[in-house]
């Protein structure tokens, strides 16, 4: 017990909601990025642009069967011998919206799939075009049926965050690995701090999900 009371001193828990901060940080640009490019990939994708979509779909294809560890180290330690250098969270947020997109990218072509065809020749029967009927009819009701798929895969985005502490990302993680690298007594102390930060942060967008799906059913 008191390897606990001594492992969650003030300093202890400080240095672990820094490391929080960078974590929820990265997290939340990186769904923003993701979500942005994903989208766009995945309209390509289902409005099957001649050639473009073919590219595109291999693309994504390629991205999602690759380890996010691997395109990690690539955008760490590869695009230095091209030019590009970035620090350890600029890394780790290009790796997992790169990532993270082209997962996005087929839930949001499946989704708009999902909608029924007869909802966008209704559309253009009365007078919209292709693209005003894709925006105001598909979209919101594909929308409704990819939140939740599309939550979860945000919540991994926030787990696949610990990934990046082989970069030195200054996350959670790495700030946990510190503490009880200094004192090995405070490694169950910190593990259990670890399950109940990252509980915190993944289940408010669970709860956040249920609450759309009941707004918008």
């Amino acid at each position: 017990m008191q390897n606990f009371i001594n492992a969650y001193s003030w300093v202890d828990l400080r240095y672990l909601l820094e490391g929080l901060w960078i974590t929820i940080e990265v997290s939340v640009i990186s769904i923003v990025f993701s979500y942005i490019l994903g989208a766009i990939l995945g309209l390509i994708r289902y409005i099957k642009v001649k050639y473009l979509s073919a590219i595109v779909g291999f693309i994504i294809d390629l991205i999602r069967n690759l380890p996010l560890l691997l395109i990690i180290f690539f955008t760490y330690f590869g695009l230095p011998n091209i030019g590009i250098r970035l620090n350890p969270i600029w890394s780790s947020i290009l790796a997992m919206s790169i990532f993270e997109s082209a997962m996005l990218a087929e839930i949001i072509r499946s989704g708009i799939g999902a909608v029924d065809s007869g909802q966008m020749e209704g559309a253009r029967a009365n007078g919209l075009t292709y693209w005003q009927a894709m925006w105001h009819i598909v979209l919101p009701q594909a929308q409704k049926k990819m939140i939740p798929t599309i939550v979860s895969q945000f919540i991994s985005l926030i787990k696949d965050t610990s990934l990046a502490t082989i970069i030195v990302l200054p996350d959670l993680m790495y700030h946990a690995q510190i503490i009880y690298g200094q004192n090995s007594n405070y490694i169950l102390p910190m593990f259990l701090a670890l399950a109940v930060m990252y509980f915190v942060v993944c289940y408010l967008p669970s709860i956040l999900s249920h609450y759309l799906e009941k707004r918008l059913a």
